[in-house]
């Protein structure tokens, strides 16, 4: 993913400005303190500093939303950073309680127009739609990891400046917050800079082939816009499952963020109980975001959101009926890592899923969400325990102290359960395959299909069909049932012979005969196959193609990309073998795409795609005889498949 130099300048671009939100958090607070000396505004300052800064949410999600769909991204985060940048210099320079909060409101203003713009602008970024999940990985161990500690570490040596000096002055101490606060602003100005001169890819917009009249941003107006994406929401069963399935995620966390100290109290601990359950559910949180792209080969994206979350609402009704505390810790961090990977899914979904003419408005209503429901749920969850209050119930003759906590645990996760259901039925895109044996499969570590496809992917044609052949003989020889499927380009005679009439001789109408052809080959052989559980070989099956058609020029990769996606029904392969050789004038012709430059161009292009997926590609050296080249292939390829499909000693 870090190969791919847009992309990596966001997310250099996302760690300053991670730094700047979690910095502004400590050194507003402390700068509050500074400034006041009552010891009720000094009790208050850091949930004044939180408050101030969620309350734009409810305000500006929509805006922003509406926004990044409109106008030119790029340009919106650059003002929204030169404008928090700004407004963080001026804190510092007029001094005063009033016009921090103040600020401190607009930061998070721009903050809900700046978050859509940056969300709904990385999956244009990346090479292909299977790659936002990795990107997500990567923002979310940016946002919640390394800039944590970046920002703690950083406000930690500012604010020590008096010790190190041995000097005890309120006034010193004043000045050293008031510089972290600068720093603050000026993370956001070099921002702002780097997103005005070093991304001029986030600029741009993918927009469909025929697009309705109502999603022309420069012919719709605000609020017509707004009206559109609450509609989409409302009518597209993908995007009306995953808000139902949010909805019921961010209230169970707010219940559990009301409730966690009472419940602390009721295991019969203190401060260190809590300590425990806090490390629990980060812990969870952590492992549910490294494991969801593994359960995601085995389960589709659509049924792992609505299952994890049904799983987490299971696992925190396990938290409120939990007798002790090595019982409490395990359903926390399960209940962690459920909404890990619900939440990684969830971006996923929006990222690959939702076309980008209503992406912004999708990111900014799941914010919105974020804001409200977190909100009101933290709010009402201590309101209910000391409603509920601590009783007396008689179990077996036995007399037990429920604390209010568990009951409130116990509605939370019951209403996440049922959210969770509601949202699995409305984005279940696999409803003839019951959802017991899919979900059994996959934690057993099984594929959701029972074969495995391996391309075989170059720069010509000639070493990829030599190459899958020879790999298939050799695997078919080794016992493994085999399909060969050949490169769909050879096949268009079939469908010139049926549109005779037609001119094929451009780039894009070519690019349309080899995704009809290839969704014909997936259709008709590669999808059967792997249902019986063969090993497909074939050639050339996606890279090959969009790296010819993009170094060719006249199209562009998100086009050709989107045509792939189409014609296989994102099928990718497990397993994608490149064959690295130094392109020559042997393999040139006199067509446009067959010059020494255009192999090159080819070569380099295919290159960059096994670096930025490492985990999927084989690179192999492909100088050499073609016996040399399919011994090293075999090498390659053989540890890659999996045990399920290794054939069984003694069957004929």
């Amino acid at each position: 993913m870090l190969a791919i130099r847009p992309f990596r300048r966001l997310w250099g671009v996302t760690y300053l400005c991670s730094v700047g939100d979690w910095l502004s958090l400590l050194a507003l607070t402390g700068l509050v303190t500074k400034l006041t000396q009552s010891y009720e505004w000094q009790s208050f300052a850091l949930s004044l500093v939180v408050l101030t800064q969620l309350l734009p949410g409810i305000l500006f999600a929509p805006l922003g939303g509406v926004l990044a769909d409109r106008f030119d991204r790029r340009r919106i985060m650059v003002v929204c950073d030169l404008l928090r940048g700004g407004l963080f210099i001026s804190i510092a320079l007029v001094g005063t309680t009033w016009w921090l909060f103040i600020a401190n409101f607009l930061v998070g203003c721009c903050a809900m127009l700046w978050i859509p713009a940056k969300d709904s602008a990385v999956p244009n970024l990346l090479r292909r739609p299977d790659q936002v999940e990795t990107a997500n990985q990567l923002g979310l161990v940016m946002t919640y990891g390394i800039s944590v500690i970046s920002a703690a570490g950083l406000y930690s040596l500012i604010s020590g400046i008096p010790g190190y000096f041995h000097v005890q002055n309120s006034d010193v101490e004043f000045r050293v917050a008031t510089i972290a606060v600068m720093i603050n602003g000026a993370l956001y100005v070099t921002s702002a800079i780097l997103v005005a001169t070093r991304i001029p890819e986030l600029s741009g917009h993918i927009t469909a082939s025929a697009p309705k009249p109502e999603d022309e941003g420069a012919h719709t107006g605000f609020f017509a816009m707004l009206r559109d994406g609450l509609r989409f929401a409302g009518r597209t069963p993908l995007v009306r499952g995953l808000v139902i399935g949010m909805v019921g995620a961010f209230a169970a966390a707010g219940a559990v963020i009301g409730s966690a100290t009472p419940y602390a109290r009721s295991l019969l601990g203190g401060e260190s109980t809590f300590g425990l359950l806090f490390v629990a559910v980060f812990v969870g949180l952590a492992l549910g975001m490294a494991t969801a792209p593994r359960m995601a080969r085995r389960l589709t994206y659509n049924r792992l959101f609505g299952t994890t979350i049904v799983l987490a609402g299971v696992s925190l009704m396990i938290v409120a009926l939990a007798p002790h505390l090595w019982i409490a810790l395990i359903a926390v961090a399960l209940v962690g890592a459920c909404a890990g990977m619900a939440f990684l899914t969830g971006l996923t979904i929006v990222g690959s899923q939702v076309e980008d003419s209503m992406r912004g408005r999708t990111v900014a209503l799941l914010q919105l969400l974020l804001k409200v429901v977190l909100f009101g749920s933290s709010t009402l969850a201590p309101v209910l325990v000391t409603l509920v209050q601590r009783r007396t119930i008689v179990l077996f003759d036995h007399p037990m102290q429920v604390d209010g906590s568990r009951p409130v645990l116990l509605g939370a996760g019951a209403l996440a359960m049922v959210l969770g259901l509601v949202a699995y039925r409305q984005m279940d895109d696999r409803r003839a395959e019951p959802i017991l044996s899919d979900l059994m499969a996959a934690l057993r570590g099984r594929r959701r299909v029972g074969g495995v496809l391996i391309a075989v992917e170059g720069d010509t044609r000639v070493d990829t069909s030599a190459q899958a052949r020879r790999l298939a003989d050799a695997l078919r020889d080794s016992g493994y049932p085999v399909l060969l499927a050949s490169d769909p380009d050879l096949d268009e005679r079939r469908l010139r012979d049926v549109l005779s009439t037609a001119d094929l001789a451009g780039v894009r109408a070519h690019a349309l005969v080899a995704a009809a052809v290839r969704a014909d080959v997936v259709e008709r052989q590669v999808r059967p196959a792997l249902d019986e559980g063969n090993v497909v070989v074939m050639e050339r099956y996606v890279d090959s193609p969009l790296a010819h058609f993009t170094a060719a020029g006249s199209v562009e990769p998100r086009e050709v990309e989107g045509l792939v996606d189409w014609a296989t029904g994102r099928l990718r392969p497990d397993v994608t073998v490149l064959l690295d050789r130094t392109p020559s004038a042997v393999a040139a012709g006199p067509s446009a795409l067959e010059t020494v430059e255009h192999h090159w161009r080819v070569q380099k292009l295919l290159t960059d795609m096994a670096s930025a997926d490492p985990d999927r590609y084989v690179v192999v050296d492909a100088d050499g005889t073609a016996d040399e080249v399919a011994s090293r292939v075999l090498t390659a390829v053989r540890p890659l498949l999996p045990t399920a499909a290794l054939p069984v000693s003694g069957t004929p």
